[in-house]
C-alpha cells in the first residue's frame, strides 16, 4: 500500500486521540497477573497489543472482547506455560522486553524470539539483572541479544540496571516484581532515558493496587507478596499518536482539536505541545482535550527530548518547516527502535531538500526549500506517520509500505481521510 500526500492550507479539523498504546501494554500484564477479572475499557486494539495478547493467552491467560472492551481473567501469578513454549514478538520490542521478566513466573523453559529486526535490538542490561534475581537466561545466536530461553525463576533480592538504553528494561522488572519469592531493589545506573514510561508504569501498577517505593530514578523497590487487585481500569488517550494532529496547523497553519486527552498525563510526550508553544503555535486545554494553531512564522528551538521519543520525528518534520535551525538531543537510543530513527530521518528530509546533520544522541535541522519525493519508512510506523504531516506542507510526498502504521495506530489513514485532510 502507498500513500501520497498533497498540499494543504488552513486546516481545521477535530479529532479524537486514540488509546495509549504504552498504557495499555502494561494494563495487559497487570491485569494478567492480578486475581480474578479485570475489566479494560478503551484499550488499543494495534499489531503491538495484539502481540502481547497472544503472547498473554499462550500463557493461559483468558482475554475476550474487543476495541470497547477487554476482559482479562487474571490468573494470579500462576501462568500456565505448556513446555517447549515459543513466544515470536515479531516487531513488538516491548513485547520482548515484559515478556522476558513475566516468562520467570513459567517455572518450565520459554524461547523469546522475534522479526530480524528485533534480534538485531540489544537486551543484555535486563537479562544481566534477571540472572541477579534468579533468571537462567540463555543467548540462543548472539550474545546480547534475542532469540533468547528463559528458564529459572524470580527469587528476587536486589540487581541494577544501566539505564541509557531503554527505560522498558527497568519496566519489565517492576511490572512482575510483586510475584518474586523476596522484595526486589533495583537501582539505576546512570540518567534514564524516556524517564516519563517509567512513571506511567508505576502510574498503572498503582491503579492495580501495588505502589513502588522509589527515590527519583534512582532506586526502586517492590515488596514481594503484594500481588495485582482487578480492577475496572480505562485507557487514557495517546499524546504520542495526537503528535502528528497537534502538528498540521504548526505546518500548514489553521485550527486543530485533538480529543480524549488527559491534562495531567504522566506520558512525557505532552511536552511536544510545549515545544510547539515556543516555535509560534498557541495552545489552549479544554475540558476534553487540546486546541492548537499557529500564532506566528514558526521558529526553531534546542531541547531535550530525552523523555519524550516517540515525537522526536514529528518535530522534525515541524522544524523542517522552521525559519530558523533546530537542534534535538538526548536522542541516542533512537538508533535502537524500529529503525535507526536519527539517520533514516535525517536521510529522508535531505532527500526532500533539507539541511540536516546528526550526532551521537542529537539531531539539527536547518532551513531549506522541501519538495515532494517518495520515501520508504523501512517498516517504521512513526516514520510513516511524520512525513505524512510534512506532506501536507510540502505537497507530493508518497509513502510506500504506509500499511506500517498499523503497528500503532491502525486507523490513522482513515482518520485522515474522513476529516478532510487526506
Amino acid at each position: 500500500m502507498e500513500v501520497t500526500v498533497r498540499k494543504k492550507e488552513g486546516i481545521i479539523a477535530t479529532f479524537t486521540a486514540p488509546p495509549s498504546k504504552s498504557y495499555t501494554h502494561r494494563a495487559l500484564i497487570t491485569g494478567a497477573l492480578a486475581q480474578g477479572p479485570s475489566r479494560l475499557s478503551h484499550p488499543l486494539i494495534s499489531d503491538d497489543t495484539l502481540i502481547t495478547i497472544r503472547g498473554l493467552q499462550a500463557l493461559g491467560v483468558s482475554i475476550e472482547g474487543g476495541e470497547q472492551r477487554l476482559i482479562i481473567d487474571g490468573t494470579g501469578g500462576k501462568l500456565t506455560c505448556p513446555a517447549g513454549a515459543e513466544i515470536n514478538v515479531d516487531e513488538s520490542g516491548t513485547s520482548m522486553r515484559f515478556f522476558i521478566t513475566l516468562t520467570l513466573l513459567c517455572g518450565t523453559p520459554v524461547v523469546m524470539r522475534g522479526s530480524s529486526r528485533m534480534h538485531q535490538r540489544p537486551i543484555g542490561p535486563l537479562v544481566t539483572s534477571l540472572r541477579d534475581l534468579g533468571g537462567e537466561i540463555t543467548y540462543l545466536e548472539k550474545e546480547g541479544y534475542p532469540p533468547l530461553t528463559i528458564g529459572g525463576a524470580l527469587n528476587g533480592g536486589t540487581t541494577s540496571i544501566r539505564g541509557g538504553e531503554s527505560s522498558q528494561f527497568l519496566s519489565s522488572l517492576l511490572l512482575t516484581a510483586p510475584y518474586a519469592q523476596r522484595d526486589v531493589e533495583i537501582e539505576c545506573e546512570g540518567s534514564p532515558v524516556s524517564r516519563s514510561y517509567i512513571d506511567v508504569t508505576i502510574d498503572v501498577m498503582q491503579s492495580f493496587g501495588v505502589g513502588v517505593e522509589r527515590k527519583g530514578y534512582s532506586n526502586y523497590r517492590v515488596t514481594a507478596g503484594n500481588h495485582y487487585c482487578p480492577t475496572e481500569y480505562t485507557v487514557e488517550g495517546d499524546y504520542s499518536s495526537a503528535s502528528y494532529f497537534f502538528a498540521i496547523p504548526a505546518v500548514c497553519r489553521g485550527r486543530v482539536s485533538v480529543n480524549g486527552l488527559n491534562p495531567v498525563s504522566s506520558q512525557g510526550d505532552r511536552q511536544f505541545l510545549d515545544i510547539l508553544i515556543a516555535m509560534g503555535c498557541g495552545v489552549r486545554y479544554t475540558s476534553n482535550g487540546v486546541e492548537i494553531w499557529r500564532e506566528r512564522e514558526l521558529s526553531g528551538v534546542t531541547v531535550d527530548m530525552s523523555s519524550s521519543p516517540d515525537t522526536v520525528q514529528t518535530l522534525c518534520v515541524v522544524a523542517a518547516c522552521a525559519s530558523t535551525p533546530t537542534t534535538i538531543t538526548g536522542i541516542s537510543h533512537l538508533r535502537l527502535k524500529e529503525s535507526n530513527r536519527i539517520e533514516d530521518t535525517a536521510a529522508i528530509l535531505a532527500s526532500l531538500g533539507a539541511r540536516v546533520t546528526t550526532g551521537p544522541d542529537w539531531i539539527s535541522i536547518l532551513p531549506n526549500p522541501l519538495h515532494g519525493g517518495t520515501i520508504n519508512p523501512r517498516n517504521d510506523h512513526r516514520t510513516a506517520m511524520s512525513f505524512a504531516i510534512l506532506g501536507l506542507r510540502v505537497g507530493g510526498i508518497t509513502i510506500l509500505n504506509a500499511e506500517c502504521v498499523t503497528k500503532s495506530f491502525p486507523t490513522f489513514w482513515p482518520v485522515l481521510a474522513q476529516s478532510g485532510v487526506l
